[in-house]
């Protein structure tokens, strides 16, 4: 069984008064408990109590005010157990303290009052009670005596008498209320309680009845009795059976949570909360709020709990809890930046993997949401005017901001990105150039300038077969789009890209060192590694002449000409 199944089991024991029984369950429950409980300490310790085992009750009880030590109650069971104990200075401390962690503590107030009572009144002598008291053959003296016999059969009477050992001063509170003690303790003492003159007979009897009082007379004073400490109530009649009512109620309104019956979901919540204060509840009522569309109520609540939460010192995991809620009902009103600040505060109290991605999700949508409020037609065209006539100017810079300003103005220009390339371009800044032409040939594939400045950036850091490439794209694309009208100007930079590919470093190159350059450019290497290349250059080698059947093949004869022009292959 859990802890809170023997917790309930002890406090029905304890109100049977089966006070063992309860002992036993509530040590079981701390045994099962996962984290140290103050209230279990302190229920056994008013068993213990109850049961007369004070220096059980006062270990237990100062466990209690360890694990809580702001905790008023603890300090009654201190206060109760040594009281019991006849630690009258020490009890009146400990209510005291009680008092002021919680002045209205109604049970330190009691406590206090019998402890000053019975300090302030007077004492019963001692009478020799504590060495008879202490006479390791007293029970067996009074087993034997005739007029007490009987009544050490009564175990519980027996147990009475061996508490006396610790504390012989606590007879006088029972002297009173129990008469079996009045006759132990003339046995004790050797009065013989049925004295009296025989030959008296009825009279002498008679004669020991109390009179009936005179008129007026002065009133018989009552031996003061010290004041008689009982345990008060267990707190499991407040707070643990507040939490225990509010489960309950929370698991009420997750039953009808589960139905989207939320109205009534709520109402059980707020009793929740209502008897026990745990930040659970209101997440939980913001819950039912969020599915009814409520958005704003929710946010309500939770900032609520989270403020709540941090008076009680809630677990930092509840409150991320509340945090990322907050996000969801933003993201809900379509604030997205609110969203993002309240996942943000989620992540800073616990990390979670859910939280971070709705994050990274939100934060993407929100830039694409803010492109999209961006766009405008006819403001991306005044920004492409503006741009043509900084870079007419030459005032690069400028150039690159107004068309910049014209690719957020309208992302699916693509003109905007090739004209900010021929900008960046200007500024020696090749790769962002290239980056620039591969966005607008992805917006538009038969944009043929975007892919002569392509080649022409690639030229620039010296990828010549990447140029080579882009301008037969190029080619492919001029012929089918603009009948050729940029041919001129596509040849020419495949020639200047082909004659700089394979450029030597100085004109007494040698065979191998050509071979060693040739091979670090990817084509040559590719080809080079062909099985079946290696075989036609084989058969070359052998008889030349098989070369001229060969290259009749488009594609071999492309792989031949990039090999002639590295100088792999020479013709004269």
């Amino acid at each position: 069984m859990s802890a809170d199944e023997f917790k309930q089991q002890g406090n029905a024991a304890f109100l049977a008064k089966d006070y063992v029984k309860a002992i036993d369950l509530f040590t079981k429950a701390i045994e099962v408990s996962e984290t140290p409980n103050h209230v279990l300490y302190s229920n056994r310790s008013a068993c213990y109590a109850s049961n007369k085992k004070f220096e059980e009750a006062l270990k237990d009880a100062e466990e209690c005010v360890k694990i809580s030590p702001s905790w008023s109650k603890g300090y009654n069971r201190v206060g109760a157990a040594q009281f019991g104990l006849s630690q009258l200075d020490e009890a009146e401390k400990s209510y005291k303290r009680a008092l002021e962690l919680d002045s209205s503590n109604k049970a330190a107030k009691d406590g206090l009052e019998h402890v000053q009572s019975a300090k302030a009144g007077p004492q019963m002598p001692d009478l020799g009670l504590s060495q008879m008291f202490n006479d390791p053959n007293l029970i067996q003296n009074l087993k034997n005596n005739p007029k007490t016999a009987d009544m050490m059969k009564d175990p519980q009477l027996v147990a009475k008498l061996e508490g006396y050992r610790n504390n012989p001063q606590s007879i006088s509170q029972d002297l009173f209320t129990d008469k079996r003690l009045m006759t132990i303790m003339a046995a004790l003492l050797g009065i013989d309680l049925n004295m009296g003159d025989p030959s008296a007979g009825s009279e002498a009897q008679e004669s020991a009845k109390p009179k009936e009082p005179e008129s007026n007379p002065e009133p018989r004073k009552e031996p003061k009795q010290e004041p008689k400490q009982e345990p008060e109530a267990m707190e499991v009649d407040e707070e643990p059976n507040s939490r225990v009512a509010a489960e309950a109620e929370k698991a009420e309104g997750n039953k009808l949570y589960k139905a989207r019956q939320f109205e009534e979901a709520i109402e059980h919540y707020n009793k929740a909360w209502e008897l026990h204060k745990d930040i659970t509840y209101l997440n939980n009522r913001s819950a039912a709020e969020f599915e009814k569309g409520d958005y704003d109520t929710a946010i309500k609540t939770l900032n609520d709990a989270v403020e709540q939460g941090r008076e009680l010192r809630a677990d930092y995991k509840t409150i991320a809890k509340s945090f990322a809620r907050i996000g969801n009902a933003y993201y809900k009103l379509k604030d997205l930046r609110k969203a993002i600040e309240h996942y943000n505060r989620s992540l800073t109290e616990h990390r979670t993997a859910e939280v971070l991605n709705k994050l990274r999700s939100t934060e993407k949508e929100l830039k694409k949401a803010e492109s999209e409020a961006y766009v405008n037609p006819e403001k991306a065209e005044e920004a492409r005017l503006q741009g043509k006539e900084f870079f007419t100017k030459g005032d690069w810079p400028n150039a690159v901001k107004a068309y910049t300003e014209m690719v957020k103005r309208a992302p699916q220009d693509a003109r905007g990105f090739s004209n900010r390339a021929a900008a960046l371009a200007k500024l020696m800044s090749f790769p962002e150039a290239i980056e620039d032409c591969n966005k607008a040939v992805s917006i538009d594939p038969n944009f043929v300038r975007a892919y002569i400045r392509k080649a022409t950036a690639q030229i620039a850091v010296k990828e010549f077969a990447a140029a080579i490439e882009t301008l037969n794209i190029a080619r492919e694309k001029d012929a089918q789009v603009n009948k050729g009208a940029n041919v001129r100007e596509i040849d020419q930079l495949h020639a200047k890209a082909s004659s700089q590919r394979f450029q030597p470093a100085s004109d007494n190159e040698t065979p191998e060192q050509t071979y060693e350059r040739a091979m670090r450019d990817p084509e040559v290497a590719s080809i080079m590694k062909d099985p079946v290349m290696q075989s036609i250059l084989s058969q070359a080698q052998q008889d030349p002449a098989a070369l001229q059947e060969h290259i009749k093949n488009p594609e071999v004869f492309n792989k031949i000409q990039v090999l002639i022009q590295a100088g792999i292959i020479r013709t004269r």
